[in-house]
């Protein structure tokens, strides 16, 4: 079975392995946004796609008898070209994160409205990625270290650090990082998975609260799973 994999996640990289340990041929489509990214293995293609028809193309030319939708929870753009794939298409997402006892969480549908949230005379440990950034650019009232894999671009808020850097991350780290910088808010987006949760256990341990911004509605009428084995099992 020839499976196109938009990738670019663990998952991905896992459903890649998975496929070819069992006999079939995985493709797995990257972005490029992120310099150097973690590759796959087996084959790869590497390009944005914008359009519908760049998808038809692209599943046309590796000859995909399914298309697998493993991308980052918030890649709206991209779950939604997925989501009319000419051949038969799953999601694999991996789980919302959950709150637990101890946890300060407040809940928001968006970035502008996780700005909205910051109090004033907060140093703001901002973890929801390169893009959106704008929505944090007019606070003047607050301190930001801004986490991201690669640079990101302007407008960004007047009173910021940058730190480049890539999980995982242990909450001994997270706890550290938030006593070096004296930070009293984090901001992240419910991407869920291992990689980065550590830094909501290093606030529970903190009692910090966490503005979390909920992930996007899933496109309508394509199914989706939450592990690689559940992805398998439909695949099969």
């Amino acid at each position: 079975m020839r499976v196109l994999i938009l990738g670019g996640t663990r998952e991905a990289r896992e459903l890649a392995a998975a496929l070819l340990a069992r006999g079939d041929a995985p493709v797995t489509s990257l972005a490029g946004a992120t310099p150097e990214p973690r590759r796959p293995p087996g084959e790869t293609t590497v390009g944005a796609l914008a359009t519908p028809q760049d998808l038809a193309r692209l599943a046309s030319a590796t000859a995909a008898d399914a298309v697998v939708d493993a991308t980052h929870p918030f890649a709206e753009e991209i779950s939604a070209l997925a989501a009319h794939a000419p051949v038969p298409v799953l999601r694999l997402h991996r789980p919302p994160w959950r709150e637990r006892p101890g946890d300060d969480w407040r809940r928001v549908p968006t970035l502008n409205a996780a700005a909205t949230q910051i109090p004033t005379g907060a140093r703001v440990l901002l973890t929801t990625g390169r893009r959106g950034l704008e929505a944090f650019a007019p606070i003047g009232h607050a301190w930001f270290l801004i986490r991201t894999i690669t640079p990101p671009g302007p407008p960004l808020p007047a009173h910021h650090e940058l730190l480049l850097d890539r999980g995982p991350y242990t909450p001994a780290d997270e706890r550290a990082l938030i006593d070096r910088h004296a930070i009293d808010v984090i901001v992240t987006k419910d991407s869920g998975g291992e990689a980065t949760e550590a830094k909501l256990q290093a606030a529970r341990e903190k009692r910090l609260p966490v503005i979390v911004v909920d992930r996007p509605k899933p496109p309508p009428g394509v199914p989706t799973v939450a592990t690689v084995q559940e992805a398998l099992a439909r695949l099969k």
